[in-house]
């Protein structure tokens, strides 16, 4: 196989994670390819917080409604818009989607470097921002633990094309 596919392949959400760092040249890779995710209008209106003291993980694991794996992932990666008030033409606020592309170019890249991500969108919030001290007009769109998986990805299925895609119309 060439091309990106083998990556999307590899990408699964981890729930367990060894005690292992991360080399810093990994989260440097993964922090570049989100920088070089596309956004609405070119506005590149995000910013990351690579978390990686012990407790800061401890916290923001409970801040996700206890799910205790996100501390045990060496590093966490916070998204954040910094101007999440920008509607597209289509109706569609531009930094959920801005964020989830440069989330996923860092899941990718993630799964290239052998290292295991998962998308949390299950947090509170306003426990977030006060655990990282992020200003209240600032919206944190996801937490990405990454780390070295611990266990083997549970396989997963996906519907075959003829049951999600129609060509020129909506024929479902």
């Amino acid at each position: 196989m060439e091309g990106i596919i083998p990556a999307i392949i590899k990408r699964r959400s981890i729930r367990a994670y060894k005690d292992t760092p991360v080399e810093e040249e990994k989260v440097l890779r993964l922090l570049e390819a989100a920088r070089l995710a596309p956004s609405a209008k070119n506005f590149q209106e995000w910013q990351f917080i690579v978390v990686r003291d012990r407790d800061t993980r401890k916290a923001l694991a409970r801040a996700a409604r206890n799910q205790m794996f996100v501390a045990e992932a060496p590093v966490v990666i916070v998204a954040c818009a910094v101007s999440p008030g920008y509607e597209m033409t289509c109706g569609h606020p531009a930094f959920l989607i801005d964020l989830a592309i440069a989330g996923e170019h860092i899941c990718l890249q993630a799964a290239e470097d052998g290292l295991g991500t998962c998308w949390i969108g299950a947090f509170y919030q306003d426990r977030v921002k006060k655990i990282l001290g992020i200003p209240d007009d600032v919206s944190v769109v996801a937490l990405i633990p990454v780390g070295y998986p611990d266990a083997p990805p549970r396989e997963f299925s996906r519907k075959p094309l003829e049951e999600i895609v129609s060509y020129e119309r909506w024929s479902f």
